[in-house]
């Protein structure tokens, strides 16, 4: 029986922190057994906002050897490069033609990165406006049948299906319709201000990275807004909440009854709270962060395979295009 075909990327734009991992990856490792996984380290995206080349080229390898380190499988599933499989811009243009002005401009995505551009700096580029035309490419280059995406999520994948349904009306069935591949996720905050959602944007102080060391983890978990005075009444503060779910999230199914049982008798010391959630943390990251480090010593080894695992990927994406061309009146290669 033919395994169903997942797509699924991130954007290479400096370190993972867990909620990239609680959030995402940790839900790519699991689902590479179960079905034909294409796992997507998106440098053309990460283009749309002012960044350095050269951070952007280690950020690119570093993102390869942080999945890996997480556990996806080069033998399971493949991991590559968006640049390095140029079809997708190819593709990209043809959906621009299908996709329409009005339907980029609702985009929130759009909306909410302008306003993240420097005030002092009024160019917003065209890219950063169109990228969910090559986010659709992204997508159905692989015919992929099912995007993983949380419940809050399931809009971002209108654009691709909405292109899907016009290039089959306009020039005959060939694109599956992808659908979203629900996961149960815990939403994780921002350690200094959890009425927000933890991003990299913020902040140092206000995410855990996936890789960052021992004694950082537990200076921040140690000066995590909780809230004050003692705890009351069934209603978690935010920061309480987003303690409780870290550790959830992190599998430790008896350290977080026990810790709801003292919080329910209003018993619960934030100081143990805090400690249990930072032991939590430095059990899950430490191997994560000795594997990168041993993978990240061999860069070599890393670009070829990089390479290598793009190659496969580009070999899916030249059949698709050869579709594409035929179909729309191109010429083929």
């Amino acid at each position: 029986m033919t395994k169903k075909r997942v797509l699924s990327c991130i954007q290479p734009t400096g370190e993972m922190h867990i909620g990239n991992y609680f959030g995402a990856v940790k839900n790519w490792v699991r689902i590479q057994e179960q079905f034909d996984c294409f796992y997507g380290v998106v440098d053309l995206h990460a283009m749309t906002m002012p960044y350095n080349p050269k951070v952007l080229k280690e950020n690119t390898l570093r993102m390869v050897a942080e999945l890996l380190a997480c556990g996806i499988d080069p033998n399971k599933a493949i991991l590559f490069i968006q640049s390095l499989v140029p079809e997708h811009c190819e593709l990209t243009w043809v959906f621009n033609c299908m996709a329409s002005y009005g339907e980029l401009s609702r985009m929130t995505q759009f909306k909410d990165k302008s306003e993240q551009v420097d005030s002092g700096n009024k160019f917003i580029s065209a890219g950063l406006f169109t990228y969910p035309v090559l986010q659709a490419a992204d997508i159905l280059i692989y015919k992929a049948d099912f995007v993983p995406v949380g419940k809050d999520q399931i809009q971002h994948l209108e654009l691709s299906r909405n292109v899907a349904v016009r290039f089959n009306n306009q020039f005959g069935e060939y694109f599956p319709e992808p659908k979203p591949l629900l996961t149960d996720v815990q939403k994780l905050t921002s350690l200094s201000d959890p009425t927000k959602k933890m991003s990299k944007s913020l902040g140092e102080k206000h995410y855990v990275g996936l890789f960052e060391d021992e004694a950082s983890i537990r200076k921040k978990v140690k000066t995590a807004v909780t809230d004050t005075g003692e705890t009351q009444g069934t209603q978690m503060s935010p920061g309480v909440e987003n303690l409780f779910n870290i550790i959830k999230a992190s599998e430790k199914e008896a350290e977080y009854n026990r810790l709801l049982d003292d919080y329910k008798s209003e018993s619960l010391r934030y100081k143990d709270l805090k400690d249990t959630t930072a032991d939590v943390l430095v059990e899950l990251t430490t191997p994560f962060r000795q594997k990168r480090e041993e993978l990240m010593k061999d860069k070599t080894y890393l670009e070829k395979l990089s390479r290598e695992l793009s190659e496969k990927a580009r070999e899916e994406a030249r059949k698709t295009m050869e579709g594409v061309r035929k179909l729309t009146g191109l010429p083929a290669h």
